[in-house]
């Protein structure tokens, strides 16, 4: 469980990880359109194979390698006591009460401060801001 303090004193943190993981998804997305353009159809995996360039060997080992990073970092913020809702946003959820329920404390990227949460069975679209009376009631 979370407070409104907690979550907001792990937002500068949220923010770097979050902002080299909306990088690296580019970059993967990138990277696998070069690795179709170059071997003219989706690749069925991206494990190196006998017949495949040089060229594709290193797009293929690369794109690996930036999938891992890119699981890791997403790993990390897990560690922290996040929820990743949509990592193409970089949408991430903590558990918090308000007037005794359980509810997702809601932070997007980009977000200075924890401002909204919803219920437990509403996505993004049901965020409500935390007003001043709410702040009251959110315990730990």
């Amino acid at each position: 469980m979370f407070t409104i303090p907690e979550v907001n004193a792990l937002i500068p943190t949220l923010n770097l990880i979050v902002a080299q993981q909306l990088h690296e998804q580019s970059e993967i997305e990138q990277r696998l359109a070069e690795l179709t353009q170059r071997i003219g159809r989706t690749p069925e995996t991206l494990e190196s194979s006998s017949t495949d360039v040089p060229d594709v060997r290193r797009l293929k080992h690369e794109l690996r390698e930036r999938i891992r990073r890119y699981e890791s970092g997403w790993q990390r913020v897990r560690a922290l006591g996040g929820i990743v809702k949509d990592p193409q946003i970089g949408l991430v959820d903590f558990f918090g009460r308000v007037e005794g329920r359980l509810v997702w404390l809601c932070w997007r990227y980009g977000e200075d401060s924890l401002g909204y949460y919803h219920e437990l069975d509403a996505g993004y679209g049901g965020r409500r801001p935390i007003r001043a009376d709410i702040r009251r009631h959110l315990l730990n």
